[in-house]
């Protein structure tokens, strides 16, 4: 008996404001089964990063008057929305590739915010906040304190992401300890 393989078509997606949004089913497919983007009523709303992330793996495709970007188009439309699109998207792609699910942590005033693997979004919390700086960016005790703070009071450990010149990633896991 022949085999039936699933082929999921690229997700075809358009660039409003600063997210990107589709109405496919192939979108809400993906969401549900690897949870990329977040439903917004009738279509699946994607970060910046996420959809650069599904670009580069061959699973979505910019539309922009009618016409499909080639993948260098879209990248270059969607960095123009991020002045930080790189620091973000080396991080992003760093821990997805690593098999960690990554979410937005704007409302904390992180980069992001990352769920333990095999944990899911909606079923528990995220485990660690995220913040991106660069090797040669220095910060303050008090910038520090600031976003340590901000992972206590989330119930969440500090992961500080330090970007090298190279673009390679060390992580830093930081957390309040009582004496």
């Amino acid at each position: 008996m022949p085999s039936i393989l699933f082929t999921m078509e690229k997700i075809q997606a358009h660039i409003l404001g600063s997210s990107v949004t589709s109405n496919s089913a192939d979108a809400f497919s993906l969401h549900k089964k690897s949870h990329f983007g977040e439903p917004l009523g009738e279509k699946i709303q994607y970060t910046i990063t996420e959809a650069l992330y599904l670009i580069e793996k061959e699973k979505l495709e910019i539309l922009s008057k009618g016409k499909i970007l080639d993948k260098g188009q879209a990248i270059k439309k969607l960095q123009k929305l991020d002045k930080r699109v790189y620091s973000k998207y080396t991080v992003f792609k760093d821990l997805r590739d690593k098999g960690y699910i990554v979410k937005t942590a704007l409302k904390f005033g992180a980069d992001f915010r990352v769920y333990e693997k095999g944990k899911k979004p909606g079923d528990t919390h995220a485990k660690w906040i995220v913040f991106i700086d660069t090797e040669s960016n220095k910060f303050t005790w008090q910038e520090f304190a600031a976003k340590n703070r901000v992972a206590h009071s989330t119930k969440k450990k500090l992961l500080l992401a330090i970007l090298d010149e190279e673009g390679d990633v060390s992580y830093y896991e930081c957390s309040w300890t009582r004496t």
